[in-house]
């Protein structure tokens, strides 16, 4: 199988990959898993509280990998669920999920505000709207990719 990356896509990929590895990196000098900070991240984000299901989709992890970090933490003490409908459930801190937030997702917060507060609104603004056109543009063009993955798959089965 051949492709081709273009110069852009390894220098951007190597950026993605990049900024990764720092959140990584600020996950383990604080103590926490990946999986652990984004939530506590999401919490945070989001308040005191955040359903369950908008942390599977923020994160961007898998349900079993933020049901397996969630069971971690709520042995731990740091946070607990709430039932939220028939259905749903909220991820609650509790007051030592408040105070390690504190001490780690908000500390990562404040030094992304920082960096955006370094910037230009004219930059900020731009960044913001080049990364939604990145991911609106990539999400239409991943819904043709399964219609042809889809298709390509329906053919080979006649």
């Amino acid at each position: 199988m051949e492709y081709h990356l273009s110069r852009i896509m390894k220098r951007y990929n190597h950026l993605l990959g990049e900024i990764n590895a720092v959140y990584h990196e600020m996950s383990l000098r604080l103590g926490l898993s990946d999986s652990a900070m984004i939530i506590l991240y999401t919490i945070c984000d989001v308040g005191n509280s955040c359903p369950l299901q908008d942390i599977c989709r923020r994160s961007g992890l898998t349900k079993q990998t933020v049901n397996s970090a969630i069971r971690k933490l709520e042995r731990e003490g740091i946070l607990y669920l709430e039932t939220a409908g028939p259905k749903a459930k909220n991820v609650c801190l509790t007051d030592a999920g408040k105070q390690l937030a504190e001490q780690t997702a908000v500390q990562i917060i404040q030094i992304e505000n920082e960096i955006f507060a370094s910037w230009t609104q004219t930059d900020v603004q731009k960044y913001l709207e080049l990364t939604e056109a990145f991911l609106l543009d990539l999400q239409e063009k991943s819904k043709n990719l399964l219609e042809m993955k889809g298709m390509e798959n329906h053919e080979k089965s006649r």
